[in-house]
């Protein structure tokens, strides 16, 4: 990966997470658990370290440790500006809207794009729009 990738501490959903987001955008998964990895750090089902790539969106995520802090994201959004024809990025809007909350909808705007903001129900904030 080339990129920068998100690595995300979820407060002990990371496969409810991790699958979630598969299923929005596709790609590959691929999680361990503590016991996969014969780690005594954490619950033996619980994830040690996700994997989602091969897809338009990639992620790391885990559940995290008792004295670890979790997921809570603010002043940054998860920009797919343009990244899918409109009607991808319209129906990847309304998965993440599932449970979530909508900041703003996707909609035209004065300056001619379309977009929108979501917040999705692990707490991850997304911004989605096109020319």
């Amino acid at each position: 990966m080339a990129a920068p990738v998100p690595y995300v501490s979820f407060p002990g959903n990371a496969r409810e997470a991790l699958e979630f987001y598969a299923d929005v955008f596709g790609g590959e998964l691929q999680l361990n658990t503590y016991a996969d990895m014969s780690n005594n750090a954490g619950p033996g089902d619980a994830i040690a370290h996700g994997v989602l790539s091969g897809g338009p969106v990639s992620m790391f995520g885990a559940d995290a440790g008792p004295d670890e802090a979790t997921v809570r994201v603010e002043g940054i959004l998860l920009s797919l500006l343009g990244t899918a024809e409109p009607d991808v990025l319209h129906r990847w809007f309304d998965r993440l809207a599932e449970g979530g909350s909508i900041v703003e909808p996707l909609a035209p705007k004065p300056w001619g794009a379309s977009d929108g903001q979501v917040i999705d129900q692990f707490g991850m904030p997304w911004l989605i729009g096109y020319e």
